[in-house]
């Protein structure tokens, strides 16, 4: 009796890390076992950064934070300490987004956390 090799999971399971490896650069996209380790060291970098994504923004913030908060003559750690102690409870991203776009109302926070 002849050996089954289940061609069609097979095929499935080549055409889906094909699938995945469109776009990559010459062999990485038509060859099977070079796609396959290079999906795989793609999708290694997709999870990693995508924790690190967080991590780029949350500093992102914190540098627009202190921008603002050095042009209204304090830091960031003392605003956002001042900011803890009132219990005035935002969040890093909505502030930078207020220093960025809406600096009125950011002055405004700072004045009622520093009073």
């Amino acid at each position: 009796m002849p050996r089954a090799k289940n061609k069609a999971a097979s095929h499935r399971r080549r055409k889906r890390i094909l699938d995945q490896a469109k776009g990559f650069f010459g062999a990485r996209s038509k060859v099977y076992t070079i796609a396959k380790n290079a999906v795989d060291k793609a999708m290694v970098h997709s999870y990693r950064d995508r924790k690190l994504k967080k991590r780029v923004y949350r500093s992102l913030w914190i540098a627009r934070i202190n921008a603002a908060a050095r042009m209204n003559d304090t830091s960031y750690s003392k605003l956002m300490g001042a900011l803890h102690d009132k219990n005035i409870n935002i969040n890093r991203k909505t502030l930078a987004d207020l220093a960025y776009n809406n600096m009125e109302a950011f002055n405004e926070i700072v004045k009622v956390a520093m009073s």
